[in-house]
């Protein structure tokens, strides 16, 4: 709410900066800038919902207000509907060309209309439209500084840290190999599933490659990265072997801190388990003594908030335990898929995320179909 206030702020002020040094500079104000920065952190709808606001309120400082918020207004629409990868350099440089064409047009209808002639037309709006065009390349660095200030992600961060060539999933390859090869999975799994329900995709696969970062510290104590017969859990107690398991959440999270990953990402680190049990140990333990503790045996939480850690969480769970499947078939994948998110919902570990049982049912039949395709899955022909 700050940044939104922040930007509409912003832009009166320096629109009534402009209007009082020299009115005829009024369109050099790249207002266009407010619309595409608000969609690279937030959605379309919001950022053409404070354009729309900020234009209504310049309407009461600038001359010719009518002209000028019917032009505005027409841009912000151009803007957002043209924008829709910004972090894809040539998709700006073609939608400012856009807005600039759409002012000059606008204008040179406005002026046939109101005077019935070209011969009124000012050469040197055109000029004051190019130049506000240019201005408008500066929401680049801008949308930097934005998530400097305010701590927020924009997709162009998002995509830099989506390169598993990056420092930290380097070393997680290298230390943790299995976990690797999880986290790739898992990735893939909830980027098909977010585009299924119009999640945001890029986040979700940020979220997946780096949800599991905490098993570096004790690669071995977690089975995709034991690669001997050797299982490190049979030395210690039920309880320690699950201290350790839940441990990764809390590891991760300080990892994700030292390495200035954004909030947005560590709260895919700190919901993929929820608060469900460590159910391996917890009755491994109650063979051994009835009187145990299910909290012992619980992560920490939170329970998912948003759709794309709700996804996260159906992914990590199908993909790891699909791990244990002996001769998987499409009918014991079904069941499977059904078995665990059907679970999570009883445990209410969805409750504060804002999907719908709809959307729970269609990223189920992607997880059946995708891990169908990874598993390979023929009809068997006579020999």
């Amino acid at each position: 709410v700050t940044f939104i206030f922040f930007n509409i702020i912003f832009m009166v002020m320096l629109t009534t900066l402009v209007v009082n040094f020299d009115v005829n500079y009024v369109y050099v104000v790249p207002l266009c800038i407010l619309p595409l920065s608000l969609k690279a952190f937030f959605d379309a709808r919001l950022g053409m919902f404070t354009h729309v606001i900020t234009v209504l309120l310049l309407g009461f400082i600038v001359p010719n207000s009518y002209e000028y918020m019917f032009l505005q207004i027409i841009a912000g629409i151009v803007t957002i509907l043209t924008i829709s990868e910004l972090y894809k350099r040539a998709n700006l440089f073609i939608s400012v060309g856009q807005i600039t064409l759409v002012y000059i047009i606008s204008y040179f209808a406005f002026t046939i209309i109101q005077e019935g002639t070209i011969d009124d037309i000012k050469s040197e709006v055109f000029l004051t439209f190019l130049l506000g065009g240019l201005a408008t390349l500066f929401v680049q660095p801008l949308i930097y500084i934005y998530e400097k200030i305010f701590g927020m992600v924009s997709d162009m961060s998002l995509l830099e840290l989506s390169d598993t060539n990056s420092s930290l999933l380097k070393e997680l390859s290298e230390k943790a190999p299995g976990t690797f090869h999880h986290s790739l999975n898992v990735a893939n799994l909830a980027e098909a599933a977010a585009n299924e329900i119009n999640a945001n995709a890029m986040l979700v696969r940020v979220g997946a490659l780096y949800h599991d970062i905490g098993k570096m510290e004790n690669p071995t104590y977690f089975t995709e990265n034991q690669v001997s017969s050797v299982n490190s859990h049979d030395d210690l107690a039920p309880k320690e072997s699950a201290e350790i398991i839940i441990d990764h959440v809390i590891r991760g999270i300080e990892i994700a801190r030292k390495n200035n990953l954004p909030d947005r990402v560590i709260d895919f680190i700190r919901t993929h388990h929820g608060t469900s049990t460590v159910y391996y140990f917890y009755m491994k333990a109650k063979e051994d003594d009835d009187d145990v503790d299910p909290d012992d045996y619980k992560y920490p939480g939170p329970i998912p908030f948003s759709k794309e850690t709700a996804i996260l969480m159906m992914c990590d769970s199908v993909e790891a335990a699909s791990k244990s499947l002996k001769e998987p078939t499409s009918i014991l994948i079904d069941g499977f898929v059904e078995k665990i998110i059907n679970k999570q919902m009883e445990e209410g570990q969805f409750l504060n995320a804002n999907i719908t049982f709809k959307e729970i049912q269609m990223i189920k039949k992607i997880l059946k179909r995708k891990l169908k395709n990874i598993y390979h899955l023929r009809i068997e022909y006579p020999e």
